[in-house]
């Protein structure tokens, strides 16, 4: 068996994630290849010290240049900010290396264009962290629409919607930069508009909306120096399928109450079929002639679960999603499997919701082909 060398660049909870992962994988699942923790980097060299030694990475790097030229790194896991994903990811594609970044992909298309063009021509395997779509429950919704359970599918209503910046004295950060892709569009809704490509296929045009509420906030926690706000706290847009179906978008991180509320309701012409990721080990299927939802509850029976749970009912979470993703690219990795959002679909993604954008800037219809 041989070794893979994971460099993981970011100590922040999504940096931790992706340690857990890495560590929980080889426990959960058998691997075609024996993971080796090699080295992990952030800008603060005493804290990623601290973090190689708490999570079991060899090496510690006050430098990510260094991280990506480590001769002992195979794999580079990027947990940074959205606009240092670009510079990263193009570092270790030009040295040969296969790179797992966090979502979005990039601030533009622009910048997606080019890594996307980058790994192709590195001919190395790439994945975007879009770890929901990882859910067996979401795995088994794609296989009941595909089975054509649900009959032709009419319409698609999906929202993504959080609170934790519906204070308006939430200070303000990186999320906040329009260049570095700020804002509930970017944060929040590109999972959604990857959850809607990956259950439904292409979306031809989007008509949008977007909002800015609370337009500043504080510096910083409890400063008196106001900044201004230029991004969207909240979106909504129409969309066109391909495939003929009709669909809604929202996204907002100023929704009292709740804290991760992805969620979608696909209707056919048989049934409807609905989830939502507060309660993410269950979907709700209604098909015509019923005389309600039958609740649908994740169990052994579906691939992913059985390697954490022998009985249903017994609940997967964040972290196992995350190892649920990490497993996949591992496979991919070792040319056993091609689950998974790589930098070509991330790339859609994004040219997806800057077509938001713009439409919502223009106040028009846009083809997204045309973005």
């Amino acid at each position: 068996m041989g070794e893979l060398g994971i460099g993981l660049i970011g100590t922040g909870f999504m940096g931790r994630a992706h340690a857990l992962a890495f560590r929980n994988v080889s426990a959960v699942f058998e691997l075609p290849v024996r993971l080796r923790l090699a080295a992990l980097a952030d800008a603060d060299r005493q804290r990623a010290e601290q973090c190689a030694a708490a999570w079991g990475f060899a090496r510690a790097h006050g430098d990510w240049q260094q991280l990506i030229d480590d001769p002992k790194v195979d794999l580079v896991a990027i947990t940074t900010p959205n606009h240092l994903h670009f510079p990263m990811a193009m570092a270790a594609l030009q040295a040969g290396k296969a790179v797992y970044c966090e979502k979005p992909l990039a601030v533009s298309v622009e910048q997606a264009q080019q890594m996307q063009r980058a790994a192709q021509a590195a001919g190395v395997v790439t994945r975007v962290g879009y770890n929901y779509q990882h859910n067996p429950m979401i795995v088994q919704a794609k296989a009941l629409i595909d089975s054509g359970e649900l009959g032709d599918i009419v319409s698609f209503q999906g929202e993504f919607s959080e609170d934790f910046m519906a204070d308006p004295d939430s200070p303000f950060s990186w999320r906040c930069e329009p260049q570095h892709a700020g804002g509930a569009l970017a944060d929040l809704g590109s999972h959604l508009l990857a959850m809607a490509r990956y259950l439904l296929g292409e979306v031809e045009a989007v008509c949008a909306d977007t909002q800015t509420v609370h337009r500043q906030r504080p510096a910083s926690a409890g400063s008196q120096e106001r900044r201004p706000i230029a991004i969207d706290d909240q979106a909504h847009a129409l969309l066109r399928f391909a495939s003929g179906a009709r669909g809604t978008f929202s996204s907002s991180w100023l929704k009292h109450g709740y804290k991760n509320h992805l969620s979608f309701e696909i209707s056919g012409t048989r049934g409807t079929l609905a989830f939502d990721q507060e309660r993410l080990n269950e979907l709700r299927l209604y098909r015509a002639g019923d005389s309600g939802f039958q609740r649908l509850l994740a169990g052994p029976a579906l691939p992913g679960y059985a390697a954490f749970s022998p009985a249903p009912g017994h609940q997967l979470g964040y972290n196992e999603l995350k190892t649920l993703e990490v497993h996949e690219l591992i496979l991919a990795l070792n040319g056993q499997g091609q689950g998974g959002t790589d930098f070509q679909e991330a790339l859609q993604v994004e040219r997806l919701a800057a077509a938001i954008r713009l439409a919502a800037a223009e106040q028009r219809w846009v083809s997204v082909n045309a973005v």
